[in-house]
């Protein structure tokens, strides 16, 4: 094989997770990159790493093969690309929706698979990226995997059965922690801020908070605790919250969110 990674598809999520490959682990020179846009295809030129307008270039010459298009293009693809692909290939998708149960019926038994659920947060370089393996997979397969995720966030081996789930807490979760975090700066706001005194308030000590429960390895309720001055101003808000639904409303909100996600997977 010419090359060690190949990308069909490169636009935000496949484009960020070839950037962060390239930056961190994967020489440019060792990189082919197919799209359809001349656009893109002329920014990874610029790096360094080779590009087509033709999948099966990617499939004849790389040893690891990210599918990165749209679920819409999924089928199709594959369709297209699998007469080309050998038993000593590594096939990522990272398309959601399509199990691997759908890449084996379409691609056959000669590639070795892996299923991945990225989220928003990878283009930053901090996403929650699940992955889930093949048994036809083999340990350095997986390993090869684990190392180019964590090029862009932290990677999460898990049953591919979890995946809906994943979806919701991970790939639809950066919504829903916006939703709270738009809450947190409104009320802010009511208090006497500015809208952009609250929100820059407000996005720093949700960054902050992660950030340490995250450096420390602190449980989130031994934070809460810790936070928590006996008769104090922290205490006083988490009796209002202990009240509210809130905990409730968020669990129905990633039980919505599954569901969808469920429902999308069966078409």
């Amino acid at each position: 094989m010419k090359y060690q990674i190949g990308f069909i598809g490169a636009g935000k999520m496949g484009g960020a997770i070839l950037s962060a490959v390239i930056r961190e682990k994967v020489p440019a020179v060792e990189a082919l990159v197919c799209d359809a846009r001349a656009e893109a295809l002329a920014a990874f030129s610029q790096r360094g790493a080779a590009t087509t307008s033709d999948p099966l270039d990617v499939a004849r010459e790389c040893r690891t093969v990210v599918i990165a298009v749209k679920p819409q293009d999924f089928d199709a693809l594959l369709a297209t690309i699998a007469p080309a692909l050998k038993k000593t290939q590594f096939v990522v998708s990272i398309a959601a929706g399509k199990t691997i149960a759908t890449m084996r019926a379409i691609l056959g038994p000669k590639p070795r698979l892996a299923r991945v659920m990225p989220n928003l947060a990878a283009l930053v370089g901090e996403g929650a990226m699940a992955y889930a393996a093949d048994t036809s997979a083999t340990a350095r397969d997986t390993a090869l995997l684990k190392a180019l995720l964590s090029c862009c966030g932290r990677p999460f081996e898990l049953d591919e059965r979890l995946f809906d789930a994943v979806t919701a807490l991970g790939g639809s979760g950066p919504a829903f922690f916006a939703y709270a975090l738009d809450a947190m700066a409104k009320g802010g706001e009511a208090l006497g801020f500015t809208r952009e005194a609250a929100a820059a308030i407000a996005l720093q000590t949700m960054l902050g908070t992660a950030k340490y429960l995250s450096s420390t390895g602190q449980d989130v309720e031994s934070f809460i605790k810790a936070v928590c001055s006996p008769k104090g101003t922290t205490e006083a808000g988490m009796k209002v919250l202990a009240r509210s639904s809130v905990a409730t409303a968020f669990a129905k909100t990633l039980d919505a969110a599954a569901r969808r996600g469920a429902e999308l997977a069966r078409g």
